[in-house]
């Protein structure tokens, strides 16, 4: 590839091989064969530009950089590319250079969010992060009740009650499919300042076929999950051994039930609406199906399915203004935010700002018609997961705007929002642990479900603000 900035010609023809190949290749290989000799080996620049250092000459947008690749540059001496790279190269290799510049920003983005004497500074708070207890395995839900306690699930198949540092295991929850990423998922809790509120679970449900997404509610009492009802079950047609996308966030509203179902694995159903997967799906919530749900009249389609082309929803919230905000991870680059609509296809896997792990495209569409865009995304991904709305007074400043936390970045992100959209990001956390949910306390603070590397000695942390020094 040429130098994208400022192009110089006889360097440019050094840059890139003339023969072509039909067949994509990964991204880093492309970049090794055709950019390294002119741009450097990390991107940083040599006989051409940096591609790292977000300059450019020629407009920052995908379109624009895959515009220049493709056409070239002829007053600056780049030729044409679009014969000598795949539509799919392309779209790979721009991902790959977003994910290159994104890493190249790492040392900046630590140093501002580096504590000082325990004290973590952003734009508009300061807090602390404080150990609520831990010793536990891979956590994966949280939830508070009105007593001030909280119950925290564990993936391998244990649902615990804690309360202060004491805490108490739930016993009577159905068997799980602790595999890979399944086992016992989300908790949500209906109208939790009732005295005795039904209690929501998300769980890969075992089958001879091997588990599929489903979700139960209880009540508990002296300590044990009785009057189970199962509110959602896939067909064990829909069942499969494969151990991942499970999605399973629940959000309850209304006297309606939303829930996600990742992929599982099969990226192609999420286009499928006779199959349950790569779905948001919505039923009353004691599991009655919606009479005016959007595809209850339609032949062979789930009539629990609100919405369609979703990868893997990990995160899901009904914000204070009725939009209901979803995230989900993308493939390699692509984690998406969305909200979500009745009826909507999300476009997954036929649109996608991701590539396939191995560095080769997923596809080189980023928008369709007919298809929803979100109102964010993250290239390289963040593995986003939970995403909750910030209701509380302790960090006023960040009211009614989004948090989401991350597992492979180890973030806590704001997404500043604003009518609908997503205006501004910032970071406000990084590189203490996984973070698996997040949700915000009585008492407005931030309690995070934080697994670490090694996926041992799990625990609950919360942020607390500091107000004065």
């Amino acid at each position: 590839m040429a130098n994208l900035k400022t192009l110089s010609a006889p360097l440019l023809m050094a840059c890139l091989s003339i023969a072509c190949s039909a067949q994509a290749e990964k991204a880093e290989n492309n970049y090794k064969k055709y950019c390294a000799s002119c741009h450097g080996g990390e991107l940083q620049g040599g006989l051409g530009s940096s591609l790292v250092d977000n300059e450019w000459k020629y407009g920052a947008s995908d379109a624009d950089i895959a515009r220049v690749i493709e056409k070239g540059i002829a007053d600056k001496g780049m030729p044409a590319w679009e014969k000598t790279l795949t539509q799919d190269d392309i779209r790979a290799l721009i991902i790959y250079i977003r994910e290159e510049g994104a890493s190249a920003k790492v040392d900046a983005q630590l140093k501002s969010v580096q504590p000082q004497g325990g004290i973590f500074s952003t734009r508009h708070h300061k807090f602390k992060l404080e150990k609520v207890i831990d010793g536990f395995g891979v956590l994966w839900g949280l939830e508070f009740l009105s007593d001030g306690s909280f119950l925290l699930s564990e993936r391998d198949g244990k649902l615990w009650q804690v309360k202060g540092k004491q805490k108490t295991e739930i016993t009577g929850i159905p068997k799980v499919w602790a595999k890979t990423q399944g086992g016992l998922l989300d908790i949500a809790i209906k109208e939790p300042s009732s005295e005795n509120p039904w209690v929501y679970l998300s769980y890969s449900q075992p089958s001879a076929k091997g588990a599929m997404t489903a979700i139960v509610r209880g009540k508990i009492k002296k300590h044990q999950f009785v009057d189970s009802q199962i509110i959602y079950q896939a067909a064990q047609e829909f069942h499969t051994d494969k151990g991942y996308h499970f999605g399973s966030r629940i959000v309850l509203d209304g006297g309606y039930i939303f829930f996600s179902v990742g992929d599982r694995g099969d990226r192609q159903q999420a286009q499928d609406l006779s199959r349950p997967n790569g779905k948001i799906h919505r039923l009353h919530d004691d599991g009655r199906m919606p009479t005016d749900n959007p595809f209850v009249n339609t032949p062979n389609a789930v009539k629990s399915i609100w919405s369609y082309g979703s990868r893997n929803p990990q995160g899901m919230v009904m914000s204070h203004d009725g939009l209901l905000w979803e995230a989900e991870h993308g493939p390699r680059g692509g984690d998406e935010v969305n909200i979500i609509e009745k009826g909507v296809n999300y476009g997954w896997p036929l649109i996608s700002y991701g590539m396939n792990y191995d560095g080769t495209a997923v596809t080189n569409k980023t928008s369709a018609p007919g298809m929803a865009q979100p109102k964010h995304y993250w290239v390289p991904s963040i593995a986003v997961t939970a995403i909750d709305e910030y209701t509380g007074s302790a960090f006023a400043r960040w009211a009614n705007h989004l948090l989401v936390g991350s597992l492979a970045r180890q973030e806590v992100q704001l997404l500043e929002v604003k009518g609908g959209e997503v205006i501004s990001t910032e970071l406000l956390l990084k590189n203490q642990g996984r973070i698996r949910d997040l949700v915000v306390g009585p008492e407005g603070f931030i309690y995070l479900a934080m697994n670490p590397d090694n996926q041992k000695g799990s625990g609950v942390y919360r942020l607390v603000p500091v107000t004065s020094m």
